[in-house]
C-alpha cells in the first residue's frame, strides 16, 4: 500500500499540515530578502573626486560648493561633473564661463571620493570606495551569494538526505542568520565578501529543505495547493523588502533587518516535524509512527491511528530501508533517472536565469528602484495565483512549458519594439515577468514531485544548485548589453524559447502518487498485481482504501 493511502485517512490537509505551511511560509522571508539585498546596498550612489587637497590654503572659502566644483572638477559629456578625475589645480577661469584649455592636466582622484547621500546614507560602494577601478567588485557581491547559494544547495540536499529534513533546516536557519548578521561587522571588503558566500551557502537549505517537507507532509489532491503556497512566500518577501529598504538606507542596518526575523523560524523549529516519508525510508518506522501519530490526533483522526501498529508502516514502502545510502550518483546510474536529471536541470537553469535576469534589470519600468522592486513583486501575485487553475486545467507539464514558451514570446517581442515606445516595451516586460514567476512557481513543485523520495533531497539540491548558477550568470547576461543593446534579450528569449521544449519532455506527475524508490523511476518494481508502480495512478477508490483500513484491523485485533 501506498503512504498516500494513509495521509489521507488522517487528512492529508488539515490543521497539522497548515501549521506546516504557515511555519515554513514565514521562514523563507529572510531567504527571498537576502535574494535581493544586492539591488539596493550594492548601489554606486553619485560621487566625484574629494577636492579637499586643492583648497589646502582654504583658497575656496569665498566659493558656493557649485562654483568649488567647477573649478575643481571636469565636467562630462552629459554636463554632470566627472566621477573619477579631477583637475590637478584649481580653474578660477572657469567661473567666468570660459573654456577649458585642452591642455589643462586631469588626473585621477587623489584624496578618495565624495558622495551623495540624499538617497542612501551608506553602500558597500561608500564604505569601501568601490569606484571607478573597483566599480565592478560593488557588484561582484551579488555573484558570490549566489555561488554560495548554489554549492550550498548541493550541500544540504545531500546532508538532509542523509541526516533528515528537521535537523538540516535547523542548521540552515542558525548559520544563515549568523552569517548574515557578522557580515555587518566586516573590517575589509574581502571579509564581507567571504561571510556573504557563506550567509548564501547556509541560508539556501531552509528553502529546498522546507518545501520536500510541505510536499510530503500534504495529499495528492492539495500538492498544487502547497505549491501555490509556497510560491507565494517569495512574493510576500519581494513586496516586502523594497518597503523595508526604504526606510532602512544604511547597508549594514538592512542587512541586520532581514536577517534577524530568522529567529522566529528557530523558535518555531520545535514544531516542525520530520518527514515521515523519509522515517519509513530509512527504516525509522516508530519515529514516523510517532509523528504520524501527531498528525493524526492534530486532524481528529485518532480513531485511525489507532488501528495502526508502527510495524504496518513497513508495508507501505517496499525499499532496502537503512541497508544504503543514496547520493548525487544515483541521480545518474540509471537511465530514465539521468533523462529526468539532465530535463530538470535544463528547465531548472532556464526558469532562474529568465526569471532573475528580468528581476535584475529593475531599470525597465523608468520608476524609482522601491517602486519597481514592488511592481515586480506585485506582480506576481496575479501570475502565481493562476498557477492553482492551471496545474488542475492543464496538468504540470503543459504549465511549465507554456510559462517558459511565453516568457520566452514576450521578451522577443521587446527587441523589435522601439525603445522609444517605453509604455508599449513595459506592458510586454510585465507579460513576461508575470509568466517567469509562474514558470518559477511551476517548477518547484513540479521537480518534488518527479523524483523518488529516498533521492528527493538530493535532486532538489541539484536542481536548485542548476538554478543558482543561472542566477549567477544573469547579471552577466545583462552586461552584454554593452556589446550590442539588445543582446541580453536575444538570450534571455532564446532560453526560454528551449526550454519549453525541454519541459515538455518531463513525464505528467498530476494524479500521481509519489514515487518512493528508484525502481518506481525505471518501471521496475512490482506492486503484488504485477504492474509497474510508476505507471500507476492515485485515482485509488475509496473502497480500496476502506479495504486497506479494515485488512489493518483484523490484522491487529
Amino acid at each position: 500500500m501506498k503512504f498516500e493511502d494513509l495521509l489521507s485517512e488522517i487528512n492529508g490537509f488539515g490543521r497539522f499540515q497548515k501549521m506546516v505551511l504557515c511555519i515554513n511560509f514565514f521562514g523563507r522571508f529572510s531567504l527571498a530578502c537576502h535574494f535581493l539585498l544586492g539591488n539596493f546596498i550594492a548601489v554606486i550612489p553619485s560621487h566625484h573626486c574629494s577636492i579637499s587637497s586643492l583648497d589646502a590654503d582654504e583658497i575656496f572659502e569665498n566659493l558656493t560648493q557649485e562654483e568649488r566644483l567647477t573649478v575643481s572638477i571636469p565636467v562630462q559629456d552629459d554636463g554632470t561633473p566627472a566621477s573619477c578625475h579631477m583637475f590637478s589645480y584649481p580653474q578660477f577661469h572657469l567661473l567666468s564661463n570660459s573654456s577649458s584649455p585642452s591642455e589643462v592636466a586631469v588626473v585621477q582622484c587623489q584624496n578618495g571620493w565624495e558622495y551623495d547621500n540624499s538617497m542612501f546614507i551608506s553602500t558597500l560602494a561608500t564604505q569601501w570606495d568601490l569606484v571607478c577601478d573597483k566599480r565592478a567588485l560593488s557588484r561582484l557581491t551579488t555573484t558570490i551569494f549566489f555561488i554560495g547559494v548554489m554549492f550550498g544547495a548541493a550541500a544540504f540536499g545531500s546532508l538532509s538526505a542523509m541526516f533528515g529534513r528537521k535537523p538540516m533546516l535547523l542548521v540552515s536557519h542558525m548559520l544563515g542568520m549568523g552569517f548574515g548578521l557578522c557580515s555587518t561587522f566586516s573590517s575589509s571588503f574581502i571579509m564581507f565578501a567571504v561571510l556573504r558566500f557563506f550567509t548564501g551557502f547556509t541560508i539556501t537549505g531552509s528553502v529546498i529543505i522546507s518545501t520536500i517537507l510541505n510536499v510530503e507532509w500534504v495529499s495528492i489532491e492539495h500538492r498544487k495547493l502547497v505549491g501555490v503556497i509556497d510560491s507565494l512566500a517569495w512574493t510576500f518577501a519581494f513586496m516586502s523588502f523594497p518597503m523595508i529598504a526604504y526606510f532602512i538606507r544604511d547597508w549594514k542596518w538592512l542587512t541586520i533587518a532581514i536577517s534577524l526575523p530568522t529567529i522566529i523560524s528557530i523558535i518555531t523549529w520545535w514544531w516542525i516535524p520530520e518527514s515521515a516519508r523519509w522515517l519509513i525510508a530509512n527504516g525509522r518506522v516508530d519515529k514516523a509512527y510517532y509523528y504520524l501519530r501527531k498528525c493524526a490526533v492534530m486532524n481528529q483522526k485518532q480513531e485511525v491511528i489507532v488501528s495502526i501498529k508502527p510495524e504496518d508502516l513497513a508495508k507501505i514502502i517496499v525499499t532496502d530501508r537503512g541497508n544504503r545510502k543514496y547520493s548525487y550518483l544515483d541521480l545518474v546510474r540509471t537511465p530514465k533517472m539521468r533523462r529526468l536529471a539532465l530535463l530538470t536541470g535544463i528547465t531548472w537553469f532556464a526558469v532562474a536565469t529568465v526569471a532573475y535576469g528580468i528581476s535584475f534589470n529593475i531599470s525597465s519600468f523608468g520608476l524609482n528602484m522601491y517602486l519597481t522592486q514592488f511592481v515586480y513583486g506585485a506582480i506576481e501575485i496575479p501570475a502565481k495565483l493562476s498557477i492553482y487553475y492551471l496545474l488542475d486545467k492543464f496538468g504540470r507539464r503543459i504549465t511549465q512549458a507554456g510559462s517558459l514558451l511565453f516568457a520566452g514570446i514576450s521578451l522577443m517581442i521587446n527587441i523589435f519594439i522601439p525603445k522609444d515606445k517605453s509604455v508599449v516595451r513595459t506592458v510586454i516586460a510585465v507579460l513576461g515577468k508575470g509568466c517567469s514567476a509562474t514558470s518559477f512557481g511551476t517548477v518547484i513543485l513540479y521537480s518534488s514531485e518527479l523524483y523518488p523520495t529516498v533521492v528527493r533531497q538530493n535532486g532538489m539540491g541539484y536542481t536548485s544548485f542548476v538554478a543558482r548558477l543561472g542566477v549567477s550568470v544573469a547579471p552577466l547576461i545583462l552586461q552584454s548589453d554593452d556589446v550590442w543593446s539588445y543582446f541580453s534579450q536575444v538570450i534571455l528569449s532564446s532560453l526560454g524559447l528551449s526550454a519549453a521544449f525541454v519541459a515538455y519532455l518531463l513525464p505528467e506527475t498530476r494524479g500521481r502518487c509519489l514515487p518512493e524508490t528508484i525502481e518506481d523511476i525505471e518501471g521496475i518494481r512490482k506492486d503484488t498485481d504485477d504492474s509497474p508502480l510508476q505507471d500507476k495512478k492515485n485515482d485509488v477508490k475509496e473502497g480500496s482504501r476502506l479495504k486497506w483500513k479494515d485488512s489493518l484491523i483484523v490484522q491487529n485485533t
